[in-house]
């Protein structure tokens, strides 16, 4: 990559995340900085197949660092999960003459990456864009410090109701199969509880929030719950409340898309401009089919295959300090 001119194309997929705008922005001028051209590829692997492919200069990413969302767009692309519309994908890249790809997206979009770039022989990057802090190899993924903010100031304001009305409210925010925005967005609202789904095969979280003196010294309480098949959501849960613990007045809340949008936070803006700086880095080091990750607030090189295989531990300290907390 270092010894000549080259290539680059950059993409986003799968789930939007705060701070995707600013990753484009510095892979962007960081690889024109380096002597090369640079193609933005729209919505995803599905641009690539539709041949949706057009030059970035740097003026194409100004002003575009404190926006939510991904100017280059996204989609979900069924084609591009065939051999047939791989190899559409790879001939309409060498039309345009690109000679690697930076990838900006989650467990979908790296997986995605990871099969092409064996099927072809072709370097990608991956840049981890997600708010669900689900990744393995990285301790922050791009848009998880938005959205927690986000949660934390919805919670916030549902508390002024359910104090109002002494209410017990779930709350249920993203995270697919991973328990961070819950966890974490407990602590930081003040929260009496979260429900995850890292240790819903271990404990019934319900039965134990009840039965170890819930709401003993409050007259309202809000609980987090994770969107996932294991918790069962907050509606499942409320159900079961009203079922079980009739003298509860219950009430949910599910926060859904809200937790994508909005301008990133100055820690999203820092990382994202610092992974997509390290993502061209990676190419002038000859890197492929590596995620760019932070640990100890260090870059670090991440293999698509173990980015992808392993599961992102939850860090149990925390739960106790959510639970000495709620008393």
């Amino acid at each position: 990559m270092s010894e000549k001119k080259r290539c680059i194309g950059i993409l986003t997929s799968g789930g939007d995340a705060p701070g995707m705008n600013a990753a484009i922005r510095a892979v962007t001028r960081t690889a024109i900085y380096n002597g090369f051209s640079v193609k933005g590829i729209y919505r995803g692997y599905k641009g690539l197949i539709d041949n949706d492919i057009v030059d970035f200069k740097t003026q194409n990413v100004s002003n575009i660092i404190q926006m939510g969302g991904t100017i280059l767009k996204t989609a979900r692309c069924k084609e591009f999960t065939t051999p047939e519309g791989r190899k559409i994908a790879y001939e309409n890249m060498k039309k345009h003459g690109i000679d690697a790809i930076v990838a900006i997206g989650g467990d979908g979009t790296l997986t995605g990456a990871r099969v092409f770039a064996t099927e072809f022989n072709f370097p990608i990057i991956g840049i981890p864009g997600t708010i669900d802090n689900d990744l393995y190899g990285t301790d922050r993924t791009i848009g998880y410090d938005t959205a927690l903010n986000t949660i934390m100031e919805c919670v916030d304001k549902i508390r002024d109701t359910a104090t109002s009305h002494e209410r017990l409210f779930f709350i249920e925010v993203m995270g697919r199969d991973a328990g961070f925005l819950a966890l974490n967005g407990a602590i930081a609202a003040g929260a009496e509880a979260a429900i995850i789904p890292e240790i819903s095969t271990e404990v019934d979280q319900l039965e134990e929030l009840i039965n170890n003196g819930f709401r003993k010294s409050k007259n309202s309480s809000i609980v987090l719950v994770a969107e996932s098949p294991h918790t069962g959501g907050a509606i499942h849960l409320a159900e079961r409340v009203k079922a079980e613990f009739p003298k509860y007045d219950v009430r949910v809340s599910i926060l859904g898309h809200l937790q994508r949008g909005g301008s990133p936070t100055a820690e999203d803006r820092i990382l994202a401009s610092r992974m997509g700086e390290a993502a061209i880095s990676a190419l002038l080091d000859d890197q492929r089919n590596v995620m760019i990750g932070v640990r100890n607030n260090e870059i670090v090189y991440v293999p698509f295959s173990k980015a992808i295989k392993y599961d992102k531990p939850i860090n149990r300290d925390l739960l106790n300090t959510l639970k000495t907390l709620s008393i």
